[in-house]
């Protein structure tokens, strides 16, 4: 079986999720600062796309 790109995303949100739960957008934030001190602005964006994702399952278990 082979994920698409979008589907790895949303497998990186989850694994935050179960990891770190609450502190999931520090490890997020961390994750990007560190990438963009490197200047790996290609690494920096994905996390930024796994935090869009990760904003989605948290409203979505906040509401539940």
């Amino acid at each position: 079986m082979t994920l698409n790109r979008d589907q790895e995303l949303w497998g990186m949100a989850l694994w935050v999720e179960k990891h770190h739960g609450d502190s999931g957008r520090d490890f997020i934030d961390a994750k990007i600062d560190q990438l963009t001190r490197a200047n790996e602005p290609d690494g920096a964006k994905l996390w930024q796309q796994v935090a869009r994702r990760w904003e989605q399952l948290s409203d979505h278990t906040q509401r539940s």
